[in-house]
């Protein structure tokens, strides 16, 4: 049966409130069980109130979002282990060189262009795996396996011209693997392209996740037949919100539940 959902009712600032007092009492009561209860016992009856009036067809706008099962509650997060000011402008110079790089490889004569949203929008995830999870190749584990999404190679060429690693002639070179005289960046990840730069690649979409998959399964493979120590080693693949909807990513995504993959980590942005 279709419910009757009254368009004003779904904005609090569209009511009247006919009783101010209760509303008051209402808002006290509330005030106090979060003194004393907590954060997470007033969320609770939030939400239980809300749940109860869609029950008795109150009109109240459906909860568009339920809880998350795989992480913890904002009240719970640890401080942020890094200088969040220095991290911060560091993204920012990161976006605006890989903006650039796009834009250069798009001027007169070249036209070749590139993705610009794609890293703009993952700069912090990036950042942060980088400065606070991920584990180079000089770990004594044998470092992390990392599939960077396609789309988000400027980012990564911005981050290692910041670094000193790419010369601003390399960077005036994206998508240009042939024509440019001084270097060039290939336009996705391509490790026989860019041997000391890329270590898997991860275009056409839906390589990435299928191969990150298999490169988790394999390391589990060496370490239980005990051919290496792979414990320390994790995988992770960064994906856009529409290469999860390829069917080379959804083919493989059993198998990571059935062989219990807990040394792979999808990190999936959702780019809108």
């Amino acid at each position: 049966m279709r419910e009757n959902f009254e368009e004003p009712d779904q904005f609090v600032d569209q009511l009247v409130d006919t009783d101010p007092s209760e509303t008051a009492e209402w808002a006290a009561s509330f005030d106090a069980t979060l003194a004393h209860a907590g954060p997470v016992r007033a969320r609770y009856l939030m939400l239980s109130l809300l749940k109860r009036a869609h029950e008795k067809n109150i009109g109240l706008s459906s909860l568009r979002t339920t809880d998350y099962i795989n992480t913890i509650s904002p009240e719970h997060e640890p401080a942020f282990p890094g200088d969040e000011n220095i991290e911060r402008r560091i993204r920012r110079i990161n976006r605006w060189n890989a903006a650039m790089l796009v834009h250069r490889a798009q001027r007169p004569g070249v036209g070749v262009g590139g993705h610009i949203s794609t890293y703009a929008s993952s700069a912090a995830l990036y950042e942060v795996g980088f400065n606070h999870f991920f584990r180079g190749q000089d770990h004594p584990g044998g470092g992390d396996q990392i599939f960077f999404q396609g789309h988000a190679s400027p980012g990564m060429y911005a981050r290692a011209f910041l670094e000193g690693r790419l010369s601003q002639d390399q960077l005036d070179g994206f998508r240009q693997e042939l024509s440019h005289p001084k270097g060039s960046l290939s336009s996705y990840p391509h490790p026989r392209l860019m041997p000391d730069f890329w270590q898997f690649p991860t275009v056409s979409m839906g390589i990435g996740p299928l191969n990150a998959i298999y490169q988790a399964r394999y390391n589990r493979y060496l370490h239980n037949r005990g051919f290496k120590d792979t414990n320390d080693q994790h995988v992770w693949a960064f994906l856009g919100d529409g290469e999860v909807d390829e069917v080379d990513t959804l083919g493989a995504i059993g198998l990571a539940s059935r062989e219990k993959l807990d040394n792979l980590t999808f990190v999936v942005n959702c780019n809108l």
